[in-house]
Formats: C-alpha cells, structure tokens, sequence
C-alpha cells in the first residue's frame, strides 16, 4: 500500500471542512422534529398551546450561538429553571445544536 502524500492529505483535511461546519451548526429540518415541546411557549410562529400563563421568551430567529450556549448551560445546570433543565437534559448534544439551529432559522425574534 502507497503512503498518501502530502498534497492528498491536505486535499482530504479540505473537503471535510464543510461537512464539519454544516454538522457543528446542527440541522434545521432534524432540529425541527425534536421542538414540539418548545415550540407553544416560545412563540414560534405556526404553534399554538394553551399554556403558560406567565411570561417565556420569544425565540424564534435568535441568534444560534446563543441559542445552543443557553441550552447547554440548562443542560448542566449552569442556568436554572425546572423545566429548561428537564427538556435540555434529555437531548444529546447534536440534538441540542439541531434545536438551535431550527429555532435560529424559525424567524425574526419577535417582542
């Protein structure tokens, strides 16, 4: 077997790094399937729920690293609310940058 050179190395490092960058950003359409539980309170735009009745923040079109850095932050208890932890903590990592992706994709963050 020949030893890759070089230049084949460095062309197989270049063709992963847009694959990487899509996957590092999460995918909309996944995210979409997994933020039916989310998607009532935080007003994304097509979801209705009856509930709550106090305040929750508009989510939809805010900025993706926000998005995923509060997730996480939920996720490992870093910020604190019942039932932000509960939902962020049944989600893996590529399913927490999925939902990010989908609810920064959903829209302008409306007030």
């Amino acid at each position: 077997m020949k030893p890759l050179n070089l230049f084949a190395l460095a062309s197989l490092t270049l063709a992963s790094i847009p694959f990487a960058a899509v996957h590092a950003e999460g995918d909309p359409a996944l995210g979409r399937q997994l933020a039916y539980t989310c998607t009532g309170c935080h007003g994304i735009e097509g979801y209705k729920n009856a509930y709550p009745q106090y305040h929750v923040p508009r989510i939809a079109g805010q900025n993706y690293e926000y998005l995923l850095s509060a997730l996480i932050a939920y996720q490992k208890g870093e910020r604190v609310h019942p039932t932000m932890q509960a939902q962020a903590e049944s989600f893996s990592e590529t399913d927490l940058q999925n939902l990010a992706a989908f609810i920064a994709s959903a829209g302008k963050v409306t007030k």
